[in-house]
């Protein structure tokens, strides 16, 4: 389980008693009849809209005195809200483009990592942080009644947000011509849905510049690609973002396929035939396995004595103790469990690993697989300990790493990992080793070398590091649990998914728990 723990700045007296209070006045009167239930349930719906509307302006100012202590190092005055009108229109597009804007490239801002400390503060990934600052920006800044809106109720933090993306390609002053005529009180946004307010949005904008929607439109093939995530019960999703002329001719041919095998007497429903086709025709194989390196982390228990601690599959999460035991059983392994000889680690476990070339009996008997069992030490969960005294992470530990991991191991971000680094960098004499090396995504890896921002490793239950952001706030990652740890003192192992997280609240001025 990654943990996140954040040391939060006290604000200011004043602010401080009122959102400390926030709890109480806002607690609900379960007593009140039906109506008053309902009633309750919309004042408070109003009053998250609200805060997101304050959120957005404390975002702005914090990113204007951030590039202001850039600029000017030294200075604490604060720039007022006037000044926010210049710093945008010096901006020009740039902050259009900070919000989303397909088919462009946004451009880099030389902030001190402005949207990945608004993400942490938030606990939201460092993407989902980039998008609130840009949706901030041009709420303040370019869009005063969709603010407006925000701060009465009458749109969430989602339906602004689509005002600020539909709008995204306009220049600054279509984008406010465009927010003045959606107002709230011209009774545009009385009764709407989601799907609507995109509509209304869509409509203006494309009144208002029509040539830059329909670049945007030509533009938006660049922004192709393939995602992959999990889904329930051991399933994934595997989604293709296409132009619309390339995604109805990929069908259509899955379609046919599909629809001649069933002609030709094949038992598969339609769409279970679509799916084997998309696997196949994509890996050039049956089945599409063909020599892959497959790491299913378990406890020796669970593959040897039929215990029910869950299993890990790496690259997609918790699979069931049975599942995992199954999929060994239709690789038809050849070979019997024996583990190479492994180190050591604390608890006086041995662990190691084991490589069986395993055929199936079925379609792809013929095809191999290499399946890695990665066995885990009891209560700790640790993998292995290993060193390296080159700069680079060798094979091998990149590969523990991997697997310890999980994903990127900044809180909240859940990014497939890309980097494998040194917590305390090379350069500051920092060892190449398992205890100090981290799994990140690309964009986190480039934001922790970032003047200000100081990693540490941490004592803790499993693999721990802290992150220092430049206000001094800091926050704890904690490796996520690998099949067979123990809560401490409960004697009950962690079930959480690879990926959760729990950020705890600190004082800035003592140090992290």
């Amino acid at each position: 389980m990654f943990t996140g723990t954040a040391a939060s700045g006290a604000a200011g007296p004043g602010a401080g008693e009122r959102i400390l209070a926030a709890p109480v006045l806002l607690e609900a009167d379960l007593t009140a009849d039906g109506p008053g239930l309902l009633d309750q349930n919309r004042a408070l719906e109003k009053v998250k809209c609200m805060i997101a509307g304050q959120q957005a302006r404390l975002a702005v100012e914090f990113e204007a005195r951030q590039r202001q202590e850039q600029t000017e190092p030294g200075t604490e005055s604060s720039p007022g809200m006037a000044e926010l009108g210049q710093i945008a229109h010096g901006l020009g597009k740039s902050s259009t483009l900070s919000t989303e804007a397909p088919g462009k490239k946004r451009p880099k801002e030389h902030t001190l990592g402005v949207a990945e400390q608004i993400a942490l503060s938030r606990g939201e990934s460092p993407h989902r942080g980039g998008k609130l600052l840009g949706m901030a920006k041009a709420l303040v800044i370019e869009m005063p009644h969709t603010l407006a809106a925000l701060d009465t109720g009458q749109l969430n933090e989602e339906r602004a947000m689509y005002f600020v993306k539909e709008t995204a390609v306009l220049t600054v002053e279509d984008r406010t011509a465009v927010d003045e005529e959606l107002a709230a009180d011209t009774g545009t946004l009385d009764g709407v849905g989601t799907r609507g307010v995109i509509a209304a949005v869509k409509a203006a904008a494309t009144r208002r510049d029509p040539r830059s929607i329909t670049q945007r439109a030509s533009h938006a093939a660049s922004e192709r690609g393939v995602s992959l995530r999990p889904a329930p019960d051991c399933m994934t999703y595997l989604t293709a973002l296409l132009p619309a002329h390339e995604g109805v001719a990929a069908y259509a041919a899955l379609t046919r396929q599909a629809d001649a095998l069933r002609s030709a007497g094949d038992p598969r429903s339609l769409g279970q035939i679509k799916a084997d086709t998309l696997v196949e025709w994509t890996t050039g194989t049956p089945g599409g396995i063909s020599g892959i390196d497959v790491n299913l982390v378990m406890t020796d228990r669970t593959l040897l004595q039929g215990d029910s601690e869950p299993a890990r599959l790496t690259g997609y999460g918790i699979v069931p103790a049975a599942w995992a035991r199954q999929l060994l059983q239709e690789q038809g392994a050849q070979q019997p469990v024996q583990p190479n000889s492994g180190s050591t680690n604390a608890s006086g476990s041995n662990t190691g690993k084991n490589e069986a070339v395993t055929g199936r009996k079925d379609a792809v008997k013929d095809l191999k697989v290499w399946l890695r069992r990665l066995y885990t030490a009891p209560d700790t969960g640790d993998l292995v300990a290993m060193d390296s005294k080159r700069r680079l992470f060798p094979p091998p530990l990149r590969r523990f790493i991997q697997v310890r991991d999980d994903t990127c191991r900044t809180p909240y971000c859940d990014a497939p990992i890309r980097h494998h680094d040194h917590i305390v960098p090379w350069h500051n004499d920092g060892p190449t080793s398992l205890s100090n090396g981290a799994g990140l995504c690309e964009a986190c890896n480039h934001t922790k070398e970032l003047p200000g921002w100081k990693a540490q490793p941490r004592p803790g239950p499993r693999h721990t590091f802290e992150i220092t952001t430049p206000t001094g706030h800091t926050y704890r990652s904690t490796a996520p649990p690998l099949p067979g740890t123990r809560l401490p003192g409960k004697g009950l192992s962690e079930t959480g998914p690879p990926g959760a997280r729990v950020t705890k609240p600190t004082d800035r001025s003592s140090p992290a728990a």
